[in-house]
């Protein structure tokens, strides 16, 4: 799914001459100013997006490719990049790097994230139960259709986890990663760009989680069988390996929700930690 942007001819222009006619004095163009070079990366890479060159799941080139291919610094990629992730239009993963999203998953996420603050307990039901419904489906669908790195991407995440039992920061990123390593797998930009909008969500879940006893062990062990299954190509043992973790996630969820309780209502419980 993660169709690299290679081959897109990007440029900056430049201005080598005056047309015919012009004089020195009056030009029909306007200085390009060198502080102002991202927005045009920003402008290009918007027009490939909406113009389908560049599509939902697909990963940008590398920073220092990019800046050989606008000829521009890195650090006017790098702010480019940034700029378009606050539009919504991309979004960076450490490690991983930069992926074109639906264009609304910014809009989607501001509105869950403040669903979640609301603090009802009651809304962290409703998020469980929609995972419950989506990721056993589409982690079938990626048991089919998971290419070589997507596969690399969970193997690296579910190693991240085991040695960061004691470091919830990188276990709770390499989580997300594991997950959205099998939304990207499925196939389906829809699925990715809805995973995508509840990152924030899931992210503050999982804090809560993580601090019930025996947790992120008992995560890892559903992991590392939703790993076996995708391995194997096998669409039922993964539908069924994924709902029995997002049951386990349930149960932990429910307990963490007892534990610390104005830290809580900071943190929502993770409904299941993935």
């Amino acid at each position: 799914m993660n169709r690299p942007a290679h081959g897109i001819l990007y440029s900056v222009p430049t201005i080598t001459s005056l047309p015919a006619g012009t004089s020195r004095g009056v030009s029909m163009y306007k200085a390009v100013r060198a502080s102002r070079l991202y927005e045009q990366i920003v402008q290009q890479i918007e027009e490939s997006i909406r113009e389908g060159k560049l599509k939902p799941g697909d990963q940008l080139p590398a920073e220092r490719e990019l800046a050989l291919e606008f000829g521009v610094s890195r650090t006017a990629v790098r702010e480019a990049v940034k700029t378009l992730s606050e539009k919504g239009l991309v979004e960076a993963y450490s490690g991983r790097g930069t992926f074109v999203t639906s264009g609304k998953s910014q809009s989607m996420r501001h509105s869950l994230d403040s669903f979640m603050k609301s603090g009802d307990l009651e809304n962290l039901t409703y998020v469980a139960e929609m995972r419950e419904i989506l990721e056993p489906e589409f982690t079938a669908l990626a048991a089919t259709r998971i290419e070589e790195q997507q596969l690399a991407m969970m193997r690296e995440a579910v190693a991240i986890m085991d040695r960061s039992m004691k470091d919830p920061d990188a276990y709770i990123e390499a989580d997300l990663d594991f997950h959205l390593a099998l939304a990207e797998a499925a196939g389906n930009p829809l699925i990715l760009s809805l995973l995508d909008s509840i990152v924030g969500v899931l992210r503050e879940q999982r804090i809560g989680i993580f601090a019930v006893k025996g947790g992120p062990q008992r995560g890892q062990v559903h992991h590392k069988l939703i790993l076996e299954a995708i391995e194997q190509r096998d669409a039922a043992k993964a539908r069924k390996a994924m709902r029995t973790h997002l049951q386990q996630v349930h149960q932990d969820s429910a307990a963490s929700s007892t534990i610390g309780g104005e830290s809580r209502m900071e943190h929502p419980p993770s409904k299941r930690k993935a």
